[in-house]
């Protein structure tokens, strides 16, 4: 029925892949306790008593090949301690062991010497020629890693030899080493070594003995070394001076641009470009001119290397050659750089290497400054921008991040013409590659001010609105990354739109923006970064109602919101906001609320707390600040006090000890230099408080101007349908205000009649009724005059009163008598005159204002004014008498002295 029974095996080792076998049996292999034998650690082991040069004789005798790299690395330190003995018996040793040591101990030495002569921890004259022997004899090692590290100790200790030390030990032997007997690397090393030693002697020197040196070299047979030699003559014509490059040096290195090797060529040209300061005008138009020209003439059978370096020097070519090039010149070298941005893109004929062609391109966007320079930026868009916008949109992203490096230095010299590059702005801003962003960070902050400064009309055009979506776009591309490094980058550079931006568009657009990535961000360095621009965004909004309601908030959302991250990141802002406003601002809105936190139920919260109280109580003083820090003490007391955490009892602790070395009643010329930069703090803030105050009163100004403009209209609507009125007023009312200003005058006229001679005091309180008049409604200007002289005259009147009344001569005469009555009359006369026509314009104004209202209520004010008038003119004509009674009484009093010394004689 079954055709088979299964048949159980028996249990055996466990099948599985061998790998994990092996590791299971690595596992449980015995463990070897230590890693050297005994007769290792015998051998190994060096006697206690030994001193360190001692010790390190007796390692590089006996010790093993570690032991002896180990001592010859810590040679330096062996030197600086006791340099004496060291080159007495260690150095030697040292000589001895590097005969037929490794490659290991070479380089040790190498570095060991080098460090020792850059750091000049010997004395020149006394031990570096037994270094340089040792330097000298390894310099030709087999390994070209270690000969190289001999020659740079060598070319080091070149800068510490004295003259007679490397002519005689170190030129002497270069006579023999650049023949082409020696090895390709001693005629290398003597190219170096020539470079290196013409800038320790003069011009004559270098001139006589170490540029037919240079010459041979220069035409070597291996290419290497002419190369070498050809960028080695930059240095030696520095030394030989102008004059001797020109007829020297220039037609050695013409020759060579003309070498048959590419790479001699490339060290030729740059050679010449980078001598060219040193040429005069006519050596860069015949000599540099025709081989820059040539460079980019020949464009398509130069080969790659020249065309890097050329896209390298253009810049620096056409800075320097701008006052010795036609303009025939300049446009070919301006279509050079233009077919040079253009290097290996897909659009070009002649394909290059994707790595050149990049690099060209990359080398075209640093040098984009230098050309905008050259071309002059007012023919940027004519002649640049189609090659800029060009690189900015690149299919490399090596390049667009080169030319979103230089984008702040094209702005800067575009001045007002910034405008043209809004586009390639937005364009990099929305890249999609993070390191594009990167690299235009790095200076957004002066590209943005810039911009926003210079630029024509960006509301009108358009253009700030794409601006903002732009920046916002390119925050939340960065955030949604990982790059939070880059997204702190970010922030702190939008923090510069708080002086660029009007305050309503800027809390309208990033102000809600940044209060989310502080609330919501994971990242620490992130969310302190976005605390800092959301204070600075507060600080400098002239809006008291957005201040409000971005501090309402600060403190709902983060002092008082439910998750203890929201209220630690309350205290972080607490502790930038200290840095950021002044002392009076935090402890306004800041210091209550986070003091508050006191009775927070998360340890952390509290811990935080204790540790930003020192910080809270530097920022009051006293006796203004008395009430706030009464509630800083309460709060101290009440962590010592009821506290159970153990973490926050340690930390408050440790606080007391800090808070007791504060001093809050120290001088003000004690004080730091932050108390300054707080006065600083908080000038600015009352200037930015008036400023607001002051675009206020605009508005309002604005806005009663208006209804001034719109006032006059209904007037001048009202004014043609009360005409009629007016005019039917003026005849009924003219009989009756006629025979109300008779009476007035007749008033008048017996009060000034019924005055007494002699003048009596005046009341104290009459200037300032006169005052008061003056200040009346409906009195023109010649009232306002008249009573000023009233006021006067009272004066005077009031201060005369108090002297004695002298006594009238009887010698006066009738004739002075009646010219006295006279004049008397005659200012009479002229006052009922002034009075007269002050009631007319009384009258005329009365009359205007009377068409306005009903006849009853216009004749009592007529009345009442008229009361007023007269009294006016009472007290007018008063004034005027008393004057003239004085006047009189002087004159009467002088005619007496002249009659009694007439009586005398």
């Amino acid at each position: 029925m079954f055709p088979g029974r299964m048949t159980l095996s028996p249990p055996g080792p466990p099948s599985g892949p061998p790998e994990e076998l092996q590791e299971l049996a690595f596992i449980e292999r015995p463990i070897r306790r230590s890693l050297k034998t005994a007769e290792e650690i015998d051998q190994l082991t060096v006697d206690e008593d030994l001193n360190d040069v001692e010790r390190a004789v007796y390692l590089l005798s006996v010790g093993q090949e570690v032991q002896r790299a180990s001592v010859i690395s810590n040679l330096p330190s062996l030197v600086r301690q006791n340099p004496a003995e060291t080159f007495r018996r260690v150095v030697p040793k040292v000589r001895e062991v590097l005969n037929g040591a490794g490659a290991e101990i070479q380089l040790a030495a190498a570095t060991s010497f080098l460090t020792i002569l850059q750091d000049d921890i010997i004395l020149i004259h006394t031990h570096t020629y037994s270094i340089l022997k040792t330097v000298l004899l390894h310099l030709n090692h087999r390994d070209t890693v270690v000969s190289s590290a001999w020659l740079e100790t060598l070319l080091s200790a070149i800068n510490a030899l004295p003259k007679e030390t490397i002519k005689q030990e170190v030129l002497n032997p270069l006579l023999y080493q650049s023949q082409l007997s020696h090895s390709l690397q001693a005629r290398l090393a003597a190219c170096r070594i020539l470079g290196k030693a013409s800038c320790k002697f003069d011009s004559l020197i270098v001139k006589k003995e170490l540029l037919p040196l240079a010459r041979s070299l220069s035409r070597d047979t291996e290419s290497e070394v002419r190369v070498c030699m050809c960028r080695q003559l930059e240095s030696m014509a520095r030394a030989i001076g102008v004059e001797d490059t020109r007829t020297e040096l220039l037609p050695e290195l013409l020759e060579l641009a003309g070498d048959e090797e590419s790479s001699v060529r490339l060290a030729a040209f740059d050679s010449i470009i980078s001598l060219m300061e040193m040429m005069d005008g006519d050596d860069r138009l015949h000599l540099l001119v025709p081989l820059v020209m040539s460079a980019c003439d020949a464009s398509s059978q130069v080969d790659e290397g020249v065309m890097v370096s050329l896209s390298f020097q253009f810049g620096k070519l056409c800075s320097g050659l701008a006052g010795s090039l036609s303009e025939e010149q300049k446009r070919l070298l301006l279509q050079k750089f233009q077919v040079l941005c253009i290097t290996g893109l897909p659009t070009e004929e002649n394909q290059m290497d994707v790595g050149e062609s990049t690099l060209i391109r990359c080398n075209c966007c640093y040098n984009l400054p230098a050309m905008v320079a050259f071309v002059d930026p007012a023919h940027f868009l004519c002649d640049i921008h189609p090659s800029f916008s060009g690189l900015c949109s690149d299919p490399e992203v090596s390049v667009r991040r080169s030319v979103a490096a230089s984008f702040h230095q094209v702005v800067k010299l575009l001045e007002s013409n910034v405008h043209v590059v809004h586009k390639e702005l937005l364009l990099l801003l929305q890249d999609s590659a993070l390191e594009v962003l990167d690299a235009l960070m790095n200076h957004l902050d002066e590209t943005l001010e810039l911009v926003l400064s210079r630029g024509d009309n960006l509301i009108l055009d358009n253009k700030l609105p794409e601006l903002l979506s732009a920046l916002l776009s390119a925050e939340q591309k960065v955030g949604s990354s990982l790059r939070w490094r880059l997204h702190e980058k970010l922030l702190h550079r939008y923090s510069c739109l708080s002086r660029l931006l009007p305050g309503e568009l800027l809390h309208q657009t990033f102000s809600a923006r940044i209060f989310i990535i502080l609330t919501t961000n994971k990242v620490l360095p992130v969310q302190k970064e976005a605390a800092r621009t959301f204070c600075t965004f507060l600080r400098y909004n002239r809006k008291q109602e957005q201040r409000q309601e971005m501090m309402e908030r600060l403190i709902q959302d983060l002092a008082q919101g439910r998750s203890y991250w929201n209220r630690l990141r309350f205290l972080d802002v607490c502790e930038i906001a200290t840095e950021i406003f002044s002392r009076k601002y935090f402890n306004k809105h800041f210091l209550i609320p986070a003091l508050e936190l006191v009775h927070d139920p998360v340890a952390n919260v509290r811990y935080k707390l204790c540790q930003l109280l020192p910080r809270l109580r530097s920022s009051l003083r006293l006796p203004a600040d008395k009430l706030l820090l009464q509630k800083l003490d309460f709060c101290v007391q009440k962590f010592l006090c009821r506290e159970k955490d153990k973490d926050v009892v340690a930390m408050i602790r440790k606080t007391v000890l800090e808070l007791d070395k504060l001093d809050l009643s120290e001088p003000f010329h004690k004080r730091h230099d932050w108390d300054l930069l707080d006065q600083k703090k908080e000038k600015e803030e009352m200037l930015l408080l008036e400023m607001e105050q002051l675009e206020r009163q605009q508005s309002d100004g604005k806005l009663n101007s208006d209804k001034h403009m719109e006032r006059k209209r209904r007037d001048s609507k009202t004014s043609l349908s009360s005409a009629k009125s007016m005019s039917v007023s003026s005849s009924t009312g003219s009989s009756s205000t006629g025979k109300e200003t008779r009476k007035a005058k007749l008033s008048r006229s017996r009060s000034l009649s019924s005055q007494p001679t002699s003048s009596k005091p005046v009341n104290s309180d009459r200037p300032l009724k006169v005052k008061d008049l003056s200040g009346s409604s409906g009195l023109g200007k010649s009232t306002r005059d008249d009573s000023v002289r009233t006021a006067h005259f009272t004066l005077t009147t009031q201060s005369t009163s108090s002297m004695p009344v002298l006594i009238r001569s009887k010698t006066t005469s009738l004739l002075d008598q009646a010219s006295l009555l006279e004049q008397r009359e005659h200012r009479k006369s002229t006052l009922d005159h002034r009075t007269g026509n002050r009631d007319q314009r009384n009258h005329m104004m009365e009359h205007r204002t009377s068409s306005l209202e009903e006849r009853e209520h216009r004749t009592s004010t007529l009345d009442h004014r008229d009361h007023r008038t007269s009294t006016l003119g009472q007290r007018s004509k008063t004034m005027e008498r008393g004057s003239g009674m004085k006047d009189s009484q002087s004159r009467k009093l002088s005619m007496n002295r002249k009659s009694n010394s007439l009586q005398s004689e």
